[in-house]
């Protein structure tokens, strides 16, 4: 993950944070409850992009015969 990526996933969870602490003190009325829980459900999505975007992106590099081999990262092993 780049830097701007990593600090828009940063900004992006403590916005998320801060929903959430929001919603749990529960001084919001249902309308604006709503509205921050939407908020929080299109951060959180943006946050899995992320996410997922810089997973595709990791390889793994192992030393095989004196050479280096780049393979896919694989979560599911």
């Amino acid at each position: 993950m780049d830097k701007q990526k990593n600090e828009n996933f940063e900004e992006a969870i403590k916005k998320l944070e801060n929903i959430v602490s929001e919603l749990e003190k529960g001084n919001l009325n249902l309308d604006e409850s709503v509205e921050k829980f939407e908020e929080g459900i299109n951060i959180s999505k943006q946050c899995n992009e992320i996410l997922q975007n810089a997973e595709k992106r990791i390889s793994i590099l192992l030393e095989k015969n004196g050479e280096i081999i780049e393979e896919e990262f694989n979560t599911e092993e």
